[in-house]
């Protein structure tokens, strides 16, 4: 990818973020789920799922090399062509600068990169790293930094962990992040509280079982909504499914289609 096509597709991204319709990003996880996922118009953009890519390895999530990431990544945006691929690249490893230059390199144009509920200033810090790197790149790198607030605030009141996502949120966009990552299962009123707090087109979600569905999100003013392992857990459930009948004696569903 030319450093003039990479530019133009981090700025689509980016653009897709502050749109007024919520950007819906089905996850995936290797070169056969996003081409499946790209056949469709509906795409605007991929986004690959960390811990997806991670199963399909045999990692754990957030413990899988960036090496390993970035080869698979990089196929994925082979694959992609003119649609822009954002990236989980899990905490951002050791260097974060170094990790979103990286990324650059292979093409990514994106990035989820979480705090893990680190302190305050290092995570802001961290966030500062990845941006300045990709400024020094010359790619307007549109950065989702995600922050824990919520899934890792343990036993604290509820408020207390939507009151840090806001301080960490409006922090992480002071730093030059485009975009807020809350993952959670977020009702209606939580999500209000941190796109009052956070902004307009600022905050993106994760459709969980439980959460809102993704029109709800865009009318409280959600910028993104993605969906993780869940995807890739449907077509494992397909998969485990067909299998469980095929030992029973049955056969492939008329239907299938040939998807590779």
């Amino acid at each position: 990818m030319t450093e003039h096509t990479a530019s133009a597709r981090a700025q689509q991204l980016r653009d897709l973020y502050a749109a007024p319709e919520i950007l819906r990003v089905v996850n995936i996880w290797d070169v056969i789920s996003a081409t499946a996922v790209l056949a469709l118009p509906e795409t605007r953009a991929l986004a690959t799922a960390g811990h997806s890519i991670a199963a399909s390895f045999g990692y754990d999530d957030g413990t899988i090399p960036l090496e390993l990431t970035l080869d698979m990544v990089g196929r994925i945006v082979a694959a992609a062509g003119e649609v822009p691929v954002s990236a989980d690249l899990d905490d951002g490893y050791d260097r974060p600068g170094e990790t979103i230059r990286r990324a650059i390199g292979v093409g990514i144009v994106g990035a989820n990169m979480e705090d893990r509920l680190r302190p305050f200033d290092e995570s802001v810090a961290r966030v500062a790293a990845a941006v300045a790197a990709a400024d020094a790149e010359g790619i307007p790198f549109a950065l989702n930094a995600r922050t824990d607030a919520i899934v890792r605030g343990g036993e604290r009141p509820l408020a207390d962990s939507i009151a840090d996502a806001i301080a960490r949120g409006r922090a992480y966009l002071d730093a030059g992040a485009d975009a807020v990552f809350v993952p959670g299962i977020l009702d209606a009123d939580t999500t209000a509280q941190l796109v009052a707090g956070i902004g307009e087109r600022k905050v993106s979600v994760i459709g969980l079982p439980g959460a809102l569905a993704a029109g709800e999100y865009e009318r409280l003013g959600v910028a993104r909504i993605s969906y993780g392992p869940l995807t890739q857990r449907v077509a494992l459930t397909a998969l485990q499914d067909v299998a469980q009948s095929l030992y029973a004696d049955g056969v492939v569903p008329e239907g299938t289609r040939a998807l590779n």
